[in-house]
């Protein structure tokens, strides 16, 4: 297949790695320019390192763009994570289209933090799609589908890293070859069970220990290890990583106070919220690096009986 590939940072890397170990030829990767000041995206430096030319237009609207496409005389467009709206008179351009890649199962979490959404509301499955790219956000008909389950104690790192990345990036292989033969099945989404979540970003991942603890729990998974669950003390931010959680398992009532420091330990410390605690293994102060638990407890002067998030 001869292909162009748009795209940015690693899962744009592991892409043109996996359609150049093929064989394939990669006339052209498409990357958003790089932020004054910002390093080379990883993308960029990929294909320069192995001679593939590489265009970074401001946007994907303009005929400059269209232009540089249509000179590649390419088989499919390969959208990987892209940022930059692609519209139609751009993505319809090589012979037979372009296909874009999702981290959930569409139609349902739409939206630029559709990993993060799922862990947080406590789903216990999600997947990708590669799908026709339009100019409605995440709305294309749906060539490829994968599910993965989402275990009670993943991450978003785990979940994102471990497997829809790699799932992602062979989905992709496995896509563009069936519509460059001709054997693919495009399934149009059912806007009945369409939902869409915005960006999950510091707003969102405010602990509110009056939640329950599975709540709390879920979100510190969904935000570990980005952008990072966050309380305060005091004043001072800290943000929540690795953490376990302790449902309460008898009838009684939990101990303490909603959003009391109930114990320090040598590795960790342990919160209060409603029907159980959250024990916080790895955390990280505004100005710090992550560090264990306890050693943030010390650095913040947490005590037995500390309230977190007044």
């Amino acid at each position: 297949m001869k292909i162009a590939i748009i795209g940015q940072q690693d899962f744009g890397k592991a892409v043109l790695e996996a359609f150049l170990a093929r064989g394939d030829t990669v006339a052209a990767v498409f990357c958003a320019p790089e932020k004054p000041g910002a390093r080379p995206d990883v993308l960029k430096v990929a294909a320069e390192e192995k001679g593939v030319k590489v265009f970074q237009f401001p946007s994907l609207k303009g005929p400059e763009a269209e232009q540089a496409l249509k000179s590649l005389d390419v088989d499919i467009g390969v959208m990987a994570y892209v940022l930059q709206f692609a519209p139609q008179e751009f993505v319809n351009i090589p012979r037979h289209g372009t296909i874009q890649y999702h981290p959930s199962l569409l139609p349902k979490y739409r939206g630029p933090s559709s990993i993060n959404w799922p862990i947080s509301l406590g789903e216990t499955r999600t997947g990708l799609t590669i799908f026709r790219p339009t100019d409605g956000l995440d709305e294309g008909p749906i060539i490829l589908q994968k599910e993965t389950m989402i275990g009670p104690d993943d991450t978003l790192g785990s979940v994102y890293f471990d497997r829809l990345f790699p799932m992602g990036v062979a989905a992709m292989v496995e896509a563009a070859e069936l519509v460059v033969a001709g054997k693919h099945r495009e399934v149009v989404q059912d806007e009945a069970l369409a939902t869409y979540e915005g960006w999950f970003r510091k707003a969102e991942s405010r602990v509110n220990w009056a939640n329950h603890a599975d709540v709390v729990y879920n979100l510190i998974r969904a935000c570990n290890p980005a952008p990072g669950a966050w309380t305060t003390f005091e004043g001072k931010e800290v943000q929540l990583f690795d953490a376990r959680k302790h449902p309460v398992r008898t009838f009684g009532a939990v101990k303490g106070k909603i959003g009391e420091v109930a114990e320090i330990g040598e590795k960790s410390f342990t919160v209060t919220a409603q029907g159980g605690r959250i024990e916080v293994l790895k955390a990280k102060l505004a100005d710090g690096k992550k560090a264990s638990g306890a050693e943030v407890a010390a650095a913040l002067g947490l005590k037995p009986g500390s309230l977190l998030g007044g």
